[in-house]
Protein backbone atom coordinates (compact mmCIF):
# COMPACT_ATOMS: atom_id res chain seq x y z
CA UNK A 1 0.00 0.00 0.00
CA UNK A 2 1.30 3.46 -0.78
CA UNK A 3 2.55 5.70 1.95
CA UNK A 4 -0.29 8.18 2.71
CA UNK A 5 2.29 10.98 2.85
CA UNK A 6 3.02 10.44 -0.83
CA UNK A 7 -0.53 10.62 -2.13
CA UNK A 8 -4.20 10.40 -1.25
CA UNK A 9 -4.86 6.85 -2.41
CA UNK A 10 -4.26 3.95 -0.06
CA UNK A 11 -6.69 1.24 -0.97
CA UNK A 12 -9.56 0.61 -3.37
CA UNK A 13 -12.86 2.01 -2.17
CA UNK A 14 -15.68 -0.24 -0.99
CA UNK A 15 -18.97 0.33 -2.74
CA UNK A 16 -21.94 1.80 -0.92
CA UNK A 17 -23.85 -1.41 -1.66
CA UNK A 18 -21.25 -3.55 0.12
CA UNK A 19 -21.48 -1.42 3.23
CA UNK A 20 -25.26 -1.27 3.20
CA UNK A 21 -25.64 -5.04 2.92
CA UNK A 22 -22.98 -5.92 5.48
CA UNK A 23 -23.95 -3.40 8.13
CA UNK A 24 -27.62 -4.13 7.62
CA UNK A 25 -26.92 -7.74 8.56
CA UNK A 26 -24.92 -6.72 11.60
CA UNK A 27 -27.53 -4.19 12.69
CA UNK A 28 -30.19 -6.89 12.81
CA UNK A 29 -27.93 -9.24 14.74
CA UNK A 30 -26.92 -6.84 17.46
CA UNK A 31 -30.37 -5.31 17.72
CA UNK A 32 -31.33 -8.68 19.23
CA UNK A 33 -29.10 -7.91 22.24
CA UNK A 34 -26.94 -10.94 21.49
CA UNK A 35 -24.17 -9.66 23.74
CA UNK A 36 -26.30 -8.29 26.53
CA UNK A 37 -27.67 -11.25 28.49
CA UNK A 38 -24.70 -12.21 30.67
CA UNK A 39 -24.64 -10.56 34.11
CA UNK A 40 -21.83 -8.00 34.35
CA UNK A 41 -18.88 -8.96 36.50
CA UNK A 42 -17.40 -6.78 39.23
CA UNK A 43 -15.03 -4.25 37.70
CA UNK A 44 -12.08 -2.26 38.90
CA UNK A 45 -12.38 1.51 38.83
CA UNK A 46 -8.89 1.87 37.38
CA UNK A 47 -8.24 2.31 33.67
CA UNK A 48 -7.86 -0.84 31.60
CA UNK A 49 -6.47 -1.78 28.19
CA UNK A 50 -7.99 -3.63 25.25
CA UNK A 51 -6.34 -4.52 21.94
CA UNK A 52 -8.24 -5.30 18.73
CA UNK A 53 -7.41 -5.84 15.08
CA UNK A 54 -10.29 -5.31 12.67
CA UNK A 55 -8.69 -4.40 9.38
CA UNK A 56 -7.30 -0.95 8.69
CA UNK A 57 -6.38 0.70 11.97
CA UNK A 58 -7.55 4.06 10.66
CA UNK A 59 -11.09 2.63 10.78
CA UNK A 60 -10.96 0.99 14.18
CA UNK A 61 -9.21 3.99 15.72
CA UNK A 62 -11.87 6.40 14.43
CA UNK A 63 -14.73 4.26 15.75
CA UNK A 64 -13.38 3.72 19.25
CA UNK A 65 -12.31 7.33 19.62
CA UNK A 66 -16.02 8.11 19.56
CA UNK A 67 -17.12 5.65 22.25
CA UNK A 68 -17.90 7.04 25.69
CA UNK A 69 -15.59 5.60 28.34
CA UNK A 70 -12.64 5.32 25.94
CA UNK A 71 -9.96 7.82 26.94
CA UNK A 72 -7.19 6.96 24.45
CA UNK A 73 -6.73 4.99 21.21
CA UNK A 74 -3.30 4.20 19.78
CA UNK A 75 -2.72 2.59 16.39
CA UNK A 76 0.01 -0.01 16.20
CA UNK A 77 1.16 -3.50 15.28
CA UNK A 78 0.78 -6.75 17.22
CA UNK A 79 1.11 -10.48 16.94
CA UNK A 80 4.25 -10.76 14.82
CA UNK A 81 7.89 -11.73 15.26
CA UNK A 82 9.65 -8.58 14.01
CA UNK A 83 10.62 -6.05 16.67
CA UNK A 84 9.77 -2.40 16.11
CA UNK A 85 8.28 -2.98 12.64
CA UNK A 86 7.64 -0.20 10.18
CA UNK A 87 4.42 0.27 8.24
CA UNK A 88 6.22 -0.72 5.04
CA UNK A 89 7.46 -3.96 6.62
CA UNK A 90 4.01 -4.88 7.88
CA UNK A 91 2.51 -4.08 4.47
CA UNK A 92 4.88 -6.61 2.88
CA UNK A 93 3.07 -9.33 4.90
CA UNK A 94 6.20 -11.00 6.26
CA UNK A 95 6.32 -9.70 9.85
CA UNK A 96 3.35 -11.67 11.22
CA UNK A 97 1.94 -8.44 12.65
CA UNK A 98 -1.64 -7.23 12.36
CA UNK A 99 -2.74 -3.62 12.25
CA UNK A 100 -4.35 -3.08 15.66
CA UNK A 101 -5.50 -0.44 18.05
CA UNK A 102 -4.82 -0.37 21.77
CA UNK A 103 -7.61 1.21 23.78
CA UNK A 104 -7.44 2.76 27.23
CA UNK A 105 -10.91 2.69 28.77
CA UNK A 106 -12.69 3.39 32.03
CA UNK A 107 -14.55 0.23 33.18
CA UNK A 108 -16.83 2.41 35.28
CA UNK A 109 -18.20 3.89 32.03
CA UNK A 110 -17.89 1.10 29.48
CA UNK A 111 -17.58 -2.65 29.97
CA UNK A 112 -15.27 -4.92 28.02
CA UNK A 113 -18.21 -6.79 26.53
CA UNK A 114 -19.46 -3.47 25.14
CA UNK A 115 -16.08 -2.95 23.48
CA UNK A 116 -16.42 -6.42 21.96
CA UNK A 117 -19.87 -5.57 20.64
CA UNK A 118 -18.58 -2.41 18.95
CA UNK A 119 -15.58 -4.33 17.62
CA UNK A 120 -17.60 -7.11 16.01
CA UNK A 121 -20.28 -4.76 14.79
CA UNK A 122 -18.02 -2.36 12.91
CA UNK A 123 -15.98 -4.78 10.84
CA UNK A 124 -16.58 -8.08 9.02
CA UNK A 125 -15.51 -10.93 11.35
CA UNK A 126 -16.27 -13.64 8.76
CA UNK A 127 -13.51 -12.91 6.24
CA UNK A 128 -10.06 -14.34 6.87
CA UNK A 129 -7.16 -11.92 6.37
CA UNK A 130 -9.43 -9.48 4.59
CA UNK A 131 -11.65 -6.45 5.09
CA UNK A 132 -13.31 -5.63 1.80
CA UNK A 133 -10.54 -4.84 -0.67
CA UNK A 134 -7.91 -4.64 2.08
CA UNK A 135 -6.31 -8.07 1.78
CA UNK A 136 -3.47 -9.64 3.75
CA UNK A 137 -2.70 -11.11 7.19
CA UNK A 138 -2.16 -7.62 8.57
CA UNK A 139 -5.93 -7.09 8.18
CA UNK A 140 -7.00 -10.20 10.10
CA UNK A 141 -9.77 -10.03 12.65
CA UNK A 142 -8.22 -10.59 16.07
CA UNK A 143 -8.77 -9.98 19.76
CA UNK A 144 -5.55 -9.79 21.77
CA UNK A 145 -6.60 -10.35 25.37
CA UNK A 146 -4.77 -8.84 28.32
CA UNK A 147 -6.01 -11.26 31.00
CA UNK A 148 -8.09 -14.39 31.48
CA UNK A 149 -11.31 -12.46 32.00
CA UNK A 150 -10.97 -10.81 28.60
CA UNK A 151 -10.20 -14.18 27.05
CA UNK A 152 -13.31 -15.77 28.57
CA UNK A 153 -15.58 -12.96 27.46
CA UNK A 154 -14.19 -12.89 23.93
CA UNK A 155 -14.60 -16.65 23.56
CA UNK A 156 -18.09 -16.57 25.06
CA UNK A 157 -19.44 -13.87 22.77
CA UNK A 158 -17.75 -15.22 19.67
CA UNK A 159 -19.43 -18.59 20.28
CA UNK A 160 -22.74 -16.91 21.01
CA UNK A 161 -22.77 -15.18 17.63
CA UNK A 162 -21.69 -18.34 15.82
CA UNK A 163 -24.35 -20.42 17.56
CA UNK A 164 -27.02 -18.00 16.34
CA UNK A 165 -26.34 -19.25 12.78
CA UNK A 166 -27.20 -15.77 11.61
CA UNK A 167 -24.17 -15.42 9.38
CA UNK A 168 -23.77 -17.55 6.30
CA UNK A 169 -20.13 -18.04 7.24
CA UNK A 170 -18.60 -18.66 10.68
CA UNK A 171 -16.76 -16.00 12.64
CA UNK A 172 -13.02 -16.28 11.99
CA UNK A 173 -11.81 -13.77 14.58
CA UNK A 174 -8.65 -15.00 16.29
CA UNK A 175 -8.46 -14.77 20.08
CA UNK A 176 -4.87 -14.67 21.24
CA UNK A 177 -2.87 -13.45 24.26
CA UNK A 178 -1.20 -10.08 23.78
CA UNK A 179 2.53 -10.75 23.38
CA UNK A 180 3.68 -7.45 21.96
CA UNK A 181 2.47 -4.06 20.83
CA UNK A 182 4.45 -1.57 18.79
CA UNK A 183 3.14 1.95 18.28
CA UNK A 184 2.68 2.87 14.62
CA UNK A 185 4.29 5.89 13.02
CA UNK A 186 3.08 9.33 14.06
CA UNK A 187 1.30 9.97 10.77
CA UNK A 188 -1.04 7.02 11.45
CA UNK A 189 -2.23 8.39 14.79
CA UNK A 190 -5.57 10.21 14.91
CA UNK A 191 -5.64 9.72 11.16
CA UNK A 192 -9.31 10.13 10.32
CA UNK A 193 -9.70 13.25 12.46
CA UNK A 194 -6.74 14.88 10.74
CA UNK A 195 -7.26 13.56 7.21
CA UNK A 196 -11.00 13.30 6.76
CA UNK A 197 -10.82 14.44 3.12
CA UNK A 198 -8.61 11.51 2.16
CA UNK A 199 -10.60 9.41 -0.41
CA UNK A 200 -10.21 6.23 1.66
CA UNK A 201 -11.42 8.07 4.76
CA UNK A 202 -14.44 9.41 2.91
CA UNK A 203 -15.35 6.09 1.31
CA UNK A 204 -14.58 3.62 4.09
CA UNK A 205 -13.76 5.16 7.46
CA UNK A 206 -16.59 7.70 7.39
CA UNK A 207 -19.08 4.92 6.62
CA UNK A 208 -17.99 2.93 9.66
CA UNK A 209 -18.14 6.00 11.88
CA UNK A 210 -21.63 6.78 10.60
CA UNK A 211 -22.81 3.23 11.27
CA UNK A 212 -21.33 3.33 14.76
CA UNK A 213 -23.28 6.50 15.50
CA UNK A 214 -26.44 5.01 14.03
CA UNK A 215 -26.32 1.90 16.21
CA UNK A 216 -24.58 3.26 19.31
CA UNK A 217 -25.83 6.82 19.28
CA UNK A 218 -26.49 6.88 23.01
CA UNK A 219 -22.92 5.75 23.70
CA UNK A 220 -21.23 8.11 21.25
CA UNK A 221 -19.22 11.14 22.29
CA UNK A 222 -20.02 14.60 21.06
CA UNK A 223 -18.06 15.13 17.85
CA UNK A 224 -16.59 18.40 19.14
CA UNK A 225 -15.16 16.52 22.12
CA UNK A 226 -13.65 13.94 19.81
CA UNK A 227 -11.99 16.59 17.68
CA UNK A 228 -10.66 18.21 20.85
CA UNK A 229 -9.10 14.90 21.88
CA UNK A 230 -11.45 14.23 24.82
Amino acid sequence: MPNPQLGPARRSEWSAIQFAVFFGVLGALFASNSLADEPPKPESQTMKLATFGGGCFWCTEAVFQRLNGVTKVVSGYSGGHVENPTYEQVSHKKTGHAEVIQITYDPALVQYKELLEVFWKTHDPTTKNQQGNDIGPQYRSVVYYHDEEQKEQAEFYKKKIDDSKYFRKPIVTEIEPLKNFYVAEDYHQNYFNLNGRNPYCQAVVASKVAKFKEIFGEKAKDEAAVRAGN
